[in-house]
């Protein structure tokens, strides 16, 4: 049995071999495009950051090599490199056996993001080549495998250094990924955000082909992170930073009240997103608002006969970052993604550190906690205001109201909910086009005429008051912000489908940031798709022809067609007749589709706030970089996976 306080070969355990991963790479890495490609970075990362949250590494390098390749280098402890207890070398287990490492031993790592311990094999399977270098003990020794985890180099002693730490290196296998070129800008922002959760870390990102660099370091990292984020937001309080202990659980806590009308708050675990919540942020929105209502009462902001104030009212205008780190014995997460944490200790924890910090900082600071009171006030009468609007169709004179706002609507014969899809068409033109073209047995059309209200400068009374707004809702059939309701939805498809040009791009950002903000259930289940109609007609000397999507299809078929064509190129929807449309945008044979998906919390919040504030330059800027109408585009952190 290892020393609990010793990590060496002994705490390096083997639960099963590596066989399935280049079969089904799907569901180790979630998939084979862009994303999981990017995965095979966080991966590696993730063990570095692993020995910095263990206390013994300051520093990691990532460099994107010229042929292709990942380095990543830390200053941690450096791989055991002794025999394993399996008469191999350790090494060798950690990286090309599956659930092999330290955090299985119990001895390797107190905390750690990785709890299946799959990752740095996987990256090796899914590699063409894949070579360690381990600084300990005085000693460098190399190991290095090829096509998907076979021993090319068996571990050597190459040299003897002062140094410690683990380089990894690894060329992703293009028979597996449909690209693998790595995108810089994601790479940064991934490494940005681990460093804002790290405080004191030092990471840096050198891209060897055009020589970008990039160094993130920050000695306050979730107050830095809090601050980017209200960045363009009016304040209502100071940055408020809550740490503490309970059960063995250490949370830190980073929060501001803001004049905006929405709410983020993002969550970590063991530096792992959870995007889907869990028990920690349940814990600290319970503590939250337990400590500031008590302090209301207690200064007869709120009477005694006043009801308490609503949680959805305390959080309008409050972002927060909430982290936690849970010892390996008490983690769990709910789903395989890790993306809500279901640790039920941390609930209680975080909501007694929470409130015990805030129920002093109230008491301290009486002028911010009076504006955030008066704040919530604002935001109950605003909310009564919204369900009175909401009542209004529901009601027997809202039944009239309804019918007037379906009117646009030209709905889908057909009645099961789950296989029925509504497009929200921009403009006329191209509205009628899809009501002519469309399969009326599953497919609904609902035209929108000019932009849609901008819903994250906007109040929800307010919103509620917008006749393409009401109609959305009513058509979606499932309520909006804390009402919705993700089982009454009447469509399994809301398919936006602009055109590909900046205005069309402007409009589907309107769109996701209203769905981001009042719906985000639509999204988080994968509910909503954007239409990728094509850009290119080729019509050849017989008058047949053939569509193309992009500028890269262009080129390749320009390149290697012998055929003579005729180049149209469409500017809008409106200039495809009925049957065109079908054939290119809503034949589901066919069709390409984009799925709208939110994997970066941080990335999605700054993309919004980007897209939706007042500065229109930024915003155009924003859009030219990053929407390109391909299904290649996946930078936008929101449209990124083709349908299957």
């Amino acid at each position: 049995m290892a020393n609990k306080n010793t990590y060496d070969e002994s705490a390096i355990q083997v639960l099963e071999g590596l066989e399935a991963v280049r079969k089904r790479p799907g569901m180790y890495i979630g998939s084979t495009d862009v994303r999981g490609l990017h995965h095979l970075v966080w991966e590696i990362v993730d063990n570095s950051i692993d020995e910095a949250l263990a206390g013994y590494a300051t520093e990691i390098n990532v460099t994107l090599e010229k042929n292709g390749s990942v380095t990543v280098a830390d200053n941690g402890r450096g791989v055991p490199t002794g025999m394993h207890a399996t008469g191999r070398p350790t090494p060798e287990v950690i990286f090309s056996v599956l659930h092999a490492g330290g955090k299985f031993g119990g001895s390797g790592y107190k905390t750690s993001g990785g709890l299946h311990g799959v990752g740095s094999s996987v990256v090796n399977a899914l590699s063409k080549k894949f070579q360690v270098t381990i600084n300990r003990d005085k000693q460098t020794h190399q190991i290095s495998f090829k096509n998907g985890g076979n021993l090319d180099q068996p571990l050597t002693q190459t040299g003897n250094t002062n140094r410690t730490g683990t380089i990894v290196n690894f060329l992703p296998d293009d028979g597996i990924f449909t690209t693998t070129k790595f995108n810089f800008s994601t790479i940064s922002e991934r490494l940005k955000e681990s460093a804002l959760l790290n405080s004191g870390l030092k990471i840096t990102l050198k891209d060897e082909t055009t020589d970008k660099h990039v160094e993130y370091q920050f000695e306050n990292g979730l107050e830095e992170f809090v601050k980017e984020l209200c960045e363009d937001m009016t304040k209502i309080t100071d940055i408020i930073t809550i740490k503490g202990e309970n059960k063995r659980i250490e949370g830190e806590i980073a929060l501001q009240y803001t004049e905006d009308y929405n709410e983020t708050v993002l969550g970590f675990a063991n530096n792992v997103k959870t995007g889907d919540g869990g028990t920690h942020i349940t814990g600290f929105k319970t503590g939250l608002v337990k400590a500031i209502n008590d302090y209301a009462k207690a200064n007869k902001i709120l009477k005694d006969k006043d009801p308490r104030l609503d949680s959805n009212d305390l959080r309008e205008g409050l972002v927060a970052i909430v982290t936690v780190k849970i010892p390996e014995d008490l983690i769990e997460y709910e789903g395989q993604t890790k993306g809500k944490l279901g640790t039920p200790d941390a609930k209680s924890a975080v909501e007694q550190i929470t409130y015990n910090f805030m129920n002093f900082w109230l008491t301290e600071n009486k002028a911010p906690a009076t504006k955030i009171i008066e704040k919530a006030l604002l935001a109950r009468r605003a909310r009564e205001e919204a369900r009175k609007a909401r009542q209004v169709i529901r009601d027997s004179k809202g039944k009239k109201q309804n019918r007037t706002m379906l009117g646009k609507l030209t709905p889908a014969q057909g009645r099961k909910k789950e296989i029925n899809e509504l497009y929200l068409v921009e403009g006329d033109s191209a509205g009628g086009s899809a009501k002519s073209g469309r399969d009326r047995t599953f497919q609904a059309i609902l035209p929108l005429r000019g932009k849609v209200i901008n819903s994250e400068k906007a109040k929800l009374a307010d919103l509620m008051k917008n006749e393409e707004i009401l109609t959305m809702i009513t058509a979606i059939g499932a309520g909006i912000g804390s009402e919705f309701d993700i089982s009454e939805i009447n469509y399994g498809k809301v398919i936006i489908m602009t055109d590909a040009d900046t205005d069309g791009a402007h409009i589907q950002t309107l769109l996701l940031t209203f769905f981001f903000r009042y719906m985000k259930d639509l999204i988080t289940n994968k509910h909503i798709f954007i239409a990728l109609p094509p850009l290119y007609k080729l019509i050849f000397s017989d008058r047949s022809f053939i569509y193309l999507w992009d500028e890269d299809e262009l080129a390749q078929y320009s390149k290697n067609s012998t055929k003579r064509f005729e180049i149209q190129r469409y500017k809008g929807l409106g200039e495809m007749n009925a049957d065109q449309l079908w054939e290119t945008t809503m034949d589901p044979s066919k069709r390409k589709l984009i799925l709208v998906t939110i994997e970066d919390a941080l990335l999605a919040e700054k993309s919004f706030r980007t897209l939706m504030g007042d500065d229109a330059e930024k915003r155009k800027e924003w859009i030219q970089e990053n929407v390109k109408f391909t299904l290649e585009d996946s930078e936008v952190d929101l449209l990124v996976k083709e349908e299957n």
